[in-house]
This record gives C-alpha cells, structure tokens and sequence, in this order.
C-alpha cells in the first residue's frame, strides 16, 4: 500500500505549527510568570516591614542633603512634582477613564469601551485589595510633600496610571497607519506613567519598591487589555 505524500506534508505542516506555538506559549509564560513571581515577592517582603538598603538610598537621593524637608533641586521641581503626580491620581484618572469610555461607547463596535473600563474597574480593585493584605506603612524615613490616606504597597498612582494611559495609547495607536506614530504615542503613555511613578518617590509618600510593583500591575493588566483589544481588531480586518 503507497504512502500518500500530501498526508505526509500535511502531518509535517501541523507538527511544524504545532511546535511554534507551543514555543511562543512557553515564551509568553515567561514574559508573564517572571514579573509576577517579582511583585509576589515584593508584597511579601513589605508585608513582613521589610525596608531594603536601596529603598533608602533611593529615597533620600530625592531629597536636599543640606535640609532633608524639602525635594532635591530648584522649588519648582518640587512642584512639577506635585502637578506630575496628579495626573496618576483618582479624580484624574476617573475624569479620563469616564470621558475615554463615554467616547468610546459611540464608536462601533464597542469592546473597546469595555475592555477599557473593565480594565481600569479590574486594576482599582486590585490595588485597594493588595493595600489592604499588605498593609505596609507609608515612608517615615522622609516627611510627606503630599497628602496620602491609604496604605503604602503598592502605588495606586504607579499602578493605574499604565493601565489607564497606556490601555488607551493602544487602542488610539491602532487607528494609525504609520508605525512611527504608534510607537510615539505608546511611547508617551509610558513616559507618562514613569514620571508619575518617579513623582511619587520624589514627595516621600511611596517606597520605590512600592512604585515597582505598582508599574509590575498596571503593565501586566495594560498588556492583557491591549491584547484583546488587538485581537478584536484583527479579527475584524479579517471578517
């Protein structure tokens, strides 16, 4: 009996496939397992009131050494610092994530808009519960050039701002053809939510380990929502 050749290809193509996307889920189960085994780590570490060397070193690196009151630099940097890290607070944030969403909701289809409030609903439960489990004290190393209310790990500013900033450069990014413009607007969304991380360790109200982890979050939700989003509009250029 002959052996049929096209089912010998077809056998070869589908182990070839096969093994790629086996590769490319091991690959993404690494992107994803890494950072989470970091910030698990980071969470127990704060939760036992562990303070590492480089969380003072960074601390104190932001403030004066002539007089450790005040912010390192000129007294406008420290307010810049204040107008920066209010683009990562509540009622920014929610003032944004509303309009996005109501935007959003009169374009069709709508899964944009509810992947990107489900996204932003998803991370600000996430971050009010593990403030809750950690229950880490804000820094008493350096006095606070802010007013803080809730407890230190993670930052919700370092945290939600991904999240909401980026989610949305994603989902703006897509509507543009030229790849230097997709890359400049996701590029500021990120700087954005750097600086409002950096914000927070520079007025003495976050650890930066507690910046860390907010960053490990919102990145990690961002990305899963980007990807949905994506996935929707290939879908559709298809369909």
């Amino acid at each position: 009996m002959k052996a049929n050749p096209t089912s010998g290809a077809a056998q070869s193509v589908w182990r070839v496939l096969t093994g790629r996307l086996q590769t490319r889920l091991l690959l993404m189960g690494a992107v994803i397992a890494a950072p989470v085994i970091g910030f698990a780590a980071l969470a127990v570490e704060a939760r036992e009131g562990d303070i590492g060397a480089l969380d003072r070193v960074l601390l104190l690196a932001f403030r004066s050494r002539l007089n450790p009151t005040v912010g390192v630099g000129p007294r406008w940097l420290t307010e810049s610092m204040r107008d920066i890290t209010a683009l990562g607070g509540f009622t920014v944030l929610a003032l944004v994530s509303i309009a996005a969403t109501v935007i959003l909701l009169l374009r069709r289809p709508r899964r944009e808009a509810v992947v990107f409030a489900g996204a932003v609903i998803f991370a600000q439960i996430t971050s009010e519960a593990t403030k809750h489990l950690v229950d880490r004290p804000r820094p008493a190393l350096v006095n606070h050039l802010d007013l803080v209310y809730s407890s230190s790990f993670p930052s919700g500013h370092a945290l939600m701002s991904p999240v909401v900033y980026l989610t949305l450069a994603s989902i703006l990014g897509a509507a543009v053809a030229s790849r230097v413009e997709r890359a400049s607007i996701v590029g500021a969304a990120a700087a954005l939510s750097i600086a409002i991380g950096v914000s927070r360790v520079y007025l003495g109200v976050h650890w930066p380990t507690d910046v860390l982890g907010g960053w490990i979050v919102g990145a990690l939700i961002a990305m899963a929502a980007s990807i949905a989003v994506r996935e929707r509009q290939t879908t559709r250029k298809v369909a």
